[in-house]
């Protein structure tokens, strides 16, 4: 077996998609007698600075050899990738091995590559060690994930399904042609193991993209054949050709468990904490509520506040967050950023049930009045007092388990809730 990985090849202003060009590869290699087991698409850390949109990279499983292969890929790339674009850095990576017996440290390099930062130098460092066979223009940058997606394979244990369909040649940079009854249609049929096709709330075709690349859509899943099912449903114009993407998406692979004293910018993770700060709403409908550590034996170190964040783009979810009140228990998940998460989900895990508040007189129903500091309360008519404050039950707009942010705000790699597998009840958007 040859595996091929390839990234970088698209370009943020002028289009094209990276899952288009190993489409082509695995398509030439067809033509030449070749047999393509599989093709991988790996979303790998979405906080990296410089991706062009979903930081994927691509892998190409197949029967070909391995001169063959890189002889086509390097073609492919060479005619296909939008290198006119400064910030385009195709890589190509092929390797004489099957996928399951890709070197340990290769696969050690793909779990950084989703979950951390890497360099040029730590893929040249391994290509050269392994002594793979590689290619690249511009910078190279494109060879760190065109490297971790060779080791993915056996990295990775769980994966989803895509199946993208591509635009004639001649209408990309054009309007989509999309009949959204049938997307819609096809949706609801496919659902629950056909997830992130729509948006029912905001009345949005999520699985139509808006760049001016050449995907008509990608339609994503847990089931092969449910997901190319609901894309032969879709009505519109033209499919030029389509292909089937084994994938890590929707999977939450990108999260680490950590505490709040461990975290860095540019990672994601997973962490536990206590609700501190009335959630606020800032300029521009962004909400922003505060945690600090929920354990009850946390050390000074532990006792940072982290600011959570769910941006005005992550639309209804936000009143979710306001929902929220101090000494709430919860499990947030998102990438940090300039010291702050951003929501991707959150877990309650145990709520504030009553509220503290100025005890009422029992004979004449009035609020009473403070005695003064430290001697409780008095109502001044009735000549009734109270030792403190009474408490009071608290109507609350959440329960516990799970809550998401919508479709259209969901990143390629979070794991959506219909998914299941989560250790808590789930509040599923769609």
């Amino acid at each position: 077996m040859t595996v091929v990985g390839l990234d970088d090849t698209d370009s943020r202003d002028r289009g094209m998609c990276t899952t288009y060009v190993a489409a082509r590869v695995a398509e030439r290699l067809r033509r030449e007698g070749c047999a393509v087991e599989r093709c991988l698409l790996v979303r790998l850390n979405p906080a990296v600075e410089y991706k062009t949109r979903g930081n994927a990279a691509l892998a190409i499983h197949t029967d070909a050899d391995p001169d063959q292969a890189f002889d086509v890929a390097r073609e492919r790339l060479e005619a296909l990738a939008e290198t006119a674009d400064k910030r385009t850095h195709p890589g190509l990576v092929v390797v004489d091995d099957a996928p399951a017996a890709v070197a340990d440290e290769v696969s050690a390099f793909t779990r950084l590559a989703i979950r951390d930062h890497l360099e040029i130098r730590d893929a040249v460092d391994l290509l050269e060690r392994r002594g793979y066979r590689s290619w690249h223009a511009g910078d190279g940058r494109g060879r760190i994930g065109a490297l971790a997606a060779v080791g993915a394979w056996n990295a990775l244990e769980e994966w989803t399904y895509e199946h993208i369909s591509y635009r004639e040649s001649d209408r990309w940079g054009t309007p989509r042609e999309i009949d959204r009854e049938s997307v819609f249609a096809a949706a609801d049929r496919g659902y629950p193991e056909v997830w992130d096709t729509v948006d029912h709330d905001e009345d949005e075709t999520v699985c139509v993209p808006h760049t001016p690349g050449p995907i008509l859509h990608g339609i994503r899943g847990d089931d092969p054949d449910a997901v190319r099912g609901v894309a032969d449903r879709i009505k519109g114009e033209p499919v030029a050709s389509s292909q089937l993407f084994v994938t890590n998406q929707g999977t939450d692979v990108h999260l680490r468990d950590a505490n709040l004293a461990a975290i860095q910018d540019g990672r994601a993770y997973r962490i536990d904490g206590r609700v501190v700060s009335e959630p606020e709403t800032r300029r521009g409908g962004h909400v922003f509520v505060a945690l600090e550590s929920a354990a009850a034996n946390r050390s000074d170190d532990q006792r940072r506040r982290l600011e959570c964040a769910a941006f005005e783009p992550t639309k209804r979810f936000r009143d979710r967050v306001r929902a929220l009140r101090v000494g709430d228990r919860l499990t947030v998940c998102g990438e940090v950023s300039r010291g702050t998460l951003k929501l991707e989900k959150f877990a309650v895990r145990d709520l504030v049930t009553t509220e503290r508040v100025t005890p009422t007189c029992p004979d004449c129903e009035r609020r009473m009045k403070s005695a003064g500091q430290n001697q409780g309360y008095r109502c001044r008519d009735c000549g009734t007092s109270a030792d403190g404050k009474a408490e009071r039950p608290l109507e609350r707009d959440l329960e516990i388990g799970w809550y998401e942010v919508p479709p259209c705000a969901r990143r390629h790699i979070a794991k959506p809730l219909v998914r299941g597998g989560f250790d808590a009840p789930t509040h599923p958007e769609r």
